[in-house]
């Protein structure tokens, strides 16, 4: 079986996901166009370098709609004798493009591929495209759904992690990601945004809140409560599926759960043999790949069982990775990991993460693929392991060996 290699990563900086957020006026197909162009001018990958543009996106509606992969490789640079495939496995939708990509290359079928996703939240809002897992009534009984807030305070409450220790994750985030852009660790892979006319759009993640501490996030609401309490009551559903619970504890709100934003990233992913020709030497080998499914109602627990089944495959345990990035979609999902597997914060989210930054849904996972590969560089380490919890009860995973 062929190796698989990452020879670059880049992404955008994240925008606010509303109309006032600086990526607003920019759409879906012009921002991952943008990711293309960045790759192919990086990487000078002219003609038919590639063999396919694998793009992840969750809200498939409007200007999402249709083969988005497709559409964005026409809006670029690249030749368009390259295809384009879409893919949505909801939160892990860039991280699965770029496993997708990384297990094509070594079973054979194609040597180069781009990998990566998009979520423009500001203008294509999260749940409109009205998924049957949440709005026929049928499925949502027989799954006992509710929303991922929800789930995330279930988790919780399920395993004892308290308001306090959610809340001090959150503050870590937003500590770490203001150092990491204070000291210029993302400039590897952070491509500006700028319009047409080549002036500045962003060129730094602006969801931060880096003046965020304890007495702030204290102040807060919690967000899921009224939803689990009172109308339309997602507590009493949770508590059916988990009878051993007193009550649902509803620790999360705006602070301590991932942010609404725009963004998109890109990877390129190809053979050893790829890269000799081409001139271009390997940052990465992907070792190992791997998804899993688990109970849809606590739904965000996937990375716990994914890393589980992940190192099984490897023949690898928990200690012998040096690097973890484990998405903040809530600050439950990290301190679930934390527990399991028992390693030292200082090396989970060295840059802070989804809480401090944002998650653009479909292009999450790309991009804490490549925050993992520039920090396995800096800090001069050789194995890492990202994953994600996945909307529906699902878990992904990718690790990577520097070369």
């Amino acid at each position: 079986m062929t190796d698989a290699y990452i020879y670059d990563a880049v992404r955008t900086p994240r925008g606010k996901g509303r109309p006032d957020g600086s990526l607003h006026e920019v759409t879906s197909v012009r921002l991952s166009s943008l990711v293309l162009d960045a790759l192919k001018d990086r990487c000078g990958l002219d003609g038919l370098a590639i063999e396919d543009v694998i793009w992840g996106n969750v809200t498939h509606v409007g200007e999402q709609g249709g083969c988005l992969a497709r559409t964005a490789l026409l809006a670029s640079g690249l030749d368009q004798r390259i295809p384009g495939l879409s893919i949505n496995r909801f939160c892990a939708s860039g991280m699965e493009a770029v496993n997708l990509a990384a297990n094509q290359v070594r079973g054979g079928a194609g040597q180069a591929y781009i990998a990566g996703g998009v979520e423009m939240m500001s203008r294509v809002p999260m749940g409109s495209d009205g998924a049957a897992i949440a709005a026929d009534p049928s499925v949502a009984m027989e799954t006992y759904f509710v929303p991922q807030g929800i789930s995330a305070d279930i988790i919780a409450t399920e395993y004892g992690f308290t308001r306090d220790a959610a809340d001090a994750l959150a503050v870590e985030s937003q500590r770490r990601a203001a150092t990491a852009w204070d000291e210029r660790r993302f400039e590897k892979s952070i491509i500006p945004v700028r319009d047409r006319n080549g002036l500045p759009i962003l060129d730094r993640d602006e969801y931060m809140r880096p003046e965020t501490d304890m007495q702030s996030l204290g102040a807060l609401n919690p967000a899921f409560r009224d939803m689990g309490e009172v109308m339309p009551g997602f507590d009493k559903i949770a508590l059916m599926k988990y009878p051993h619970l007193e009550r649902i504890e509803h620790i999360h709100h705006a602070g301590n759960s991932s942010g609404i934003v725009d963004g998109a990233a890109g990877v390129l992913v190809a053979s050893k043999d790829w890269g000799e020709a081409h001139g271009i030497k390997p940052r990465a080998r992907i070792r190992a790949t791997a998804k899993i499914g688990t109970d849809p109602t606590i739904m965000l627990t996937g990375p716990v069982p994914v890393t589980e089944k992940i190192l099984a495959e490897s023949g690898m345990e928990i200690g012998d990775i040096d690097l973890f990035e484990v998405n903040e979609a809530f600050a439950s999902v990290v301190l679930r990991f934390l527990q399991r597997f028992d390693v030292d914060p200082s090396v989970v989210n060295v840059n802070g993460g989804a809480i401090a930054m944002g998650h653009p849904l479909g292009a999450t996972g790309a991009i804490i693929i490549g925050t993992l590969l520039d920090e396995m560089e800096r800090s001069d380490r050789e194995v890492g392991l990202a994953t994600l919890c996945i909307a529906s009860g699902m878990g992904a995973a990718t690790i990577l060996e520097r070369v």
